[in-house]
């Protein structure tokens, strides 16, 4: 069966709970998506905002500050904000993609030549890390041992070779904080699980993100040569419109294509960006470039009628949009209204929330 893209649209807002706000709580809504982009600490409020019926930031810090949600280097060797379960058992699971970004960095070769022993070092930050430590703390720690080091090159190597996660108040909603980095074994007092089961991610991806390609789990986890993984499973197949096979859980249902999609705004760094391969479902791929810069900057966008038609910025309570194209009088309307509501949750304080849209790019 060949499936649209208007339908695998349909599909991925519903599972993303971008068609309608979902009634959920905040550690439901953060375990169902699975991953929310969080290299920056303040874009999950803003993605949950777009997604949880009468989000509020206090909700987050709560879980954040009892560690039931952390924000740990996951997939694609990137920061996200998952569940602690989810935490303890993607790391295992995307460890391959941490080594090979502190192996085959040529940038970091020269430095790690000079460590005979990668087990002691990472032993020893082991031990430090059992408190949160900031970067320059752990770095001035490890060069006592290893003078022929720069201390920040010890201190990025530490945080490949040790299972980390970034403590608050670092992430925590009106507050500004260095990231201190503690092993994520002792925040949570739990053993990391093991062996690594890579197949049971692959699922809780598709529940989230599909129906979706290999290659568009690869682009989401980092992983390579999933394939096989994907064999072993069992998924229900389709085709898109270029005739890739897709994958999809047994019992997941589609959407009609022509469900009602309403004006969204995404996060900067928004997981619905940057989860496939193939971006078709959500964004044309000529306005790519102007949402994914080549230096890893990713602009907060909006939707219309499910598709990005624009990027937005925010400060002080107000919103500026920027379409890629022209907007219809129905939907510039819509557009206001659903900015001034982002305006008025950024700014709670601002008495008069303000959205300008500019000129279509």
């Amino acid at each position: 069966m060949a499936l649209s893209r208007r339908v695998l649209n349909r599909a991925f807002l519903r599972r993303q709970l971008l068609d309608e706000r979902a009634s959920v709580g905040v550690g439901e809504a953060v375990r169902h998506l699975f991953g929310l982009q969080s290299q920056q600490p303040m874009p999950p409020y803003f993605a949950l905002w777009s997604r949880v019926a009468d989000f509020a930031p206090e909700r987050l810090v709560e879980l954040l500050v009892n560690r039931e949600v952390v924000r740990a280097t996951l997939m694609r060797c990137t920061v996200h904000l998952v569940t602690a379960d989810d935490c303890l058992a993607l790391r295992p699971a995307v460890a391959p993609v941490i080594d090979r970004q502190l192996t085959g960095n040529p940038g970091r070769a020269a430095e790690l030549k000079k460590i005979d022993d990668l087990g002691a070092l990472a032993a020893a930050a082991r031990e430090y890390l059992k408190e949160p430590r900031g970067a320059k703390e752990l770095g001035a720690h490890l060069a006592a041992a290893w003078p022929q080091c720069k201390p920040a090159e010890l201190a990025r190597i530490a945080q490949f070779v040790v299972p980390v996660l970034q403590t608050p108040p670092r992430g925590v909603w009106g507050k500004s904080a260095q990231p201190a980095w503690t092993a994520i074994e002792d925040w949570l007092d739990r053993p990391l699980e093991r062996p690594a089961q890579v197949g049971a991610a692959l699922r809780r991806y598709l529940a989230a993100y599909g129906p979706a390609s290999v290659a568009d789990m690869q682009k989401w986890s980092g992983l390579g040569g999933l394939a096989e993984v994907v064999a072993g499973l069992d998924l229900r197949t389709y085709r898109d419109e270029a005739g890739r096979v897709l994958y999809d859980l047994p019992d997941a249902t589609l959407p009609a294509e022509d469900a009602p999609a309403p004006v969204r705004f995404l996060a900067e760094y928004d997981s619905a960006i940057l989860s496939h391969a193939d971006r078709a479902r959500i964004i044309d791929a000529a306005h790519v470039p102007a949402v994914v810069a080549k230096n890893g900057i990713v602009k907060g966008t909006f939707l219309v009628d499910g598709f990005v038609r624009g990027v937005w910025s925010e400060a002080g309570g107000s919103v500026s949009v920027t379409p890629f194209v022209g907007l219809s009088a129905i939907e510039t309307e819509a557009v206001e209204a659903e900015g001034a509501a982002l305006a008025a949750f950024a700014a709670p304080g601002r008495a008069t929330p303000r959205v300008t849209i500019q000129s279509a790019q």
